[in-house]
Order: structure tokens, then sequence, then C-alpha cells
């Protein structure tokens, strides 16, 4: 068995998209003066390797805290735009693809479990909110997917933090391969 890690480290002052909040990451308790340590946290929901939960973008669409955690790990396997969609199985797309509204009818024959990007895929906001609509769990942000093989499925685990009303939030997401 082996895991890869397929996670972006989050920091302070890393790169969010464009409007989001700023990542701020500080100390708020030392070794020294309280004998541990303690960081205080500022970031947008939807920050680094990330899933969006249905109310991202869809008005009383389910939020984190009521989508079972069985949506968020399954059977996946590397596509591209262009290839054949395996149904039932979590699609992730690598940089260089684009994706866009084009491919919607394709992605939703293939009832796929989550559609997963890796940093540098241009996606549209339009396809994005359409598979949210639909009911089909989102993953941004994903790095090393040159790790995974490209022709077999393999186990992939992205759990978010239980928010309540949360509308997406930062995991850390892995492959197994067998």
């Amino acid at each position: 068995m082996k895991i890869i890690d397929l996670t972006r480290t989050i920091y302070s002052g890393m790169d969010v998209y464009p409007g989001d909040p700023e990542v701020k990451i500080e100390v708020a308790h030392t070794f020294e003066v309280q004998t541990w340590l303690l960081r205080y946290l500022k970031m947008g929901s939807h920050t680094g390797t990330h899933v969006d939960a249905f109310s991202h973008m869809k008005k009383f669409g389910k939020t984190l805290d009521k989508i079972p955690l069985d949506k968020f790990y399954g059977i996946a396997k590397v596509v591209t735009s262009e290839t054949i969609f395996p149904k039932k199985t979590g699609l992730v797309f690598l940089k260089g693809d684009t994706l866009d509204l084009s491919i919607f009818n394709k992605l939703l024959k293939a009832n796929p479990l989550f559609v997963a990007i890796e940093m540098g895929v241009k996606w549209s906001v339009e396809l994005e909110r359409k598979l949210l609509q639909n009911k089909v769990i989102t993953y941004t942000g994903l790095m090393n997917c040159n790790l995974l093989p490209k022709n077999k499925t393999f186990m992939f685990y992205g759990f978010p933090l239980k928010i309540k009303d949360g509308d997406g939030s930062p995991v850390r997401a892995v492959a197994i391969l067998n």
C-alpha cells in the first residue's frame, strides 16, 4: 500500500482565489509563556486543497455538516476532458486540462462520486456551480497528481472539517494505491 499526499500546505500569505480572505497564521500561545504551543488560524473556507459543499453555489443547498461522510471518499481515476468517464467513480483532472460547460452533460451521465481538480486546471465557475447544484461534490487545489496512476483506479479520501453551516473546508486529501 502506498499513500500519496495530494494536499497543499497552508501558510501565512499563501496565494488564494482573488477576493478570498488572506491566510494568516500566528502564534497565540508559546511554550515559554503558557507551556504549550497554539496557533491562531485566519483563512477562508475555500483555502488550499478544499472541498465545496452544495451550499457553496446553491442557496439552501446542503452544508458540510449535513452531507454524509461517505460522500467524501471513494474509488477514483485520473481522466481528461477528452476521455470516456467511468461511471460512479471519482474523477481527477490534472493540470493542463480545461473544463467548461461543454462537458457538463458528459460528467452528469457518468454520475461521478466527486470531481477533483489539480492546481493548474482551468475550469469555469459555471461548471462548478452546475455540478454542485446537481449534488456532485467538488475538490479543488490538489497537488502531486503526477504521482497518481494513469490507467488504474485508487482510493481517494478528502474529509472536511465539520463546520456548522459550512460551505467548504480545507481537507487533507490523499490517494491510497494498492
